[in-house]
């Protein structure tokens, strides 16, 4: 809970990104991570697919709590759209260096669903940020895989660290590309009577 609130807050993720966002905004909150299955179907729509994931955490999480009691569920899923392909987390290294040839020098999308779920409703919004890579070269790509950090970022990069050097613009929210889009969050958060202070 947070403030005056009398709406527990329960994130459905381990994601260390979207919990520090949520710390950020001055809320507490406790983890129950939701096993669901990921897998994507070629023909499914990319917003669609995360929004899907979304609402299939939320659910998981949800019906293992005692709803009754004031309780907001908060899920999130993010995935990297190249030409409406779905970038994932990388298999290995080789993958990863594959991944980011293709987004060099090119716009891609990152789609990021966040869904609220209480006892009355399920409110879900899938936010959209364009980002575009500058032109990488080969040093460039070696540089970042020895970094290390790409193995765990859906499209082998993560913006809010190394990662942001291989960025020339985003259009669109920042906090989109890290995992959380704060603004359309507080506003599903306020929504499920989640009090988000000063915000």
């Amino acid at each position: 809970m947070t403030g005056g609130s009398s709406t527990e807050l329960v994130l459905a993720s381990q994601s260390p990104r979207r919990h520090e966002l949520l710390r950020g905004l001055g809320l507490t909150f406790r983890v129950e991570p939701a096993d669901v299955d990921e897998s994507w179907e070629r023909s499914e729509d990319p917003r669609a697919y995360v929004e899907r994931v979304a609402i299939d955490k939320a659910e998981k999480v949800a019906h293992l709590l005692d709803r009754d009691g004031g309780i907001c569920v908060l899920a999130a899923d993010t995935t990297v759209d190249l030409d409406d392909d779905i970038l994932a987390k990388p298999d290995d290294d080789a993958h990863a260096r594959r991944m980011l040839e293709a987004l060099s020098g090119r716009a891609h999308q990152v789609h990021t669903a966040v869904v609220g779920w209480t006892a009355r409703e399920a409110i879900a919004t899938v936010v959209t940020t364009d980002v575009t890579f500058r032109t990488l070269t080969d040093a460039d790509i070696d540089w970042y895989l020895g970094v290390g950090e790409h193995l765990d970022k859906a499209g082998a990069y993560g913006m809010q660290t190394a990662g942001g050097a291989l960025v020339e613009r985003i259009d669109g929210s920042p906090s989109n590309v890290i995992g959380l889009p704060l603004a359309e969050t507080i506003d599903v958060l306020r929504a499920c009577g989640v009090t988000v202070a000063g915000a």
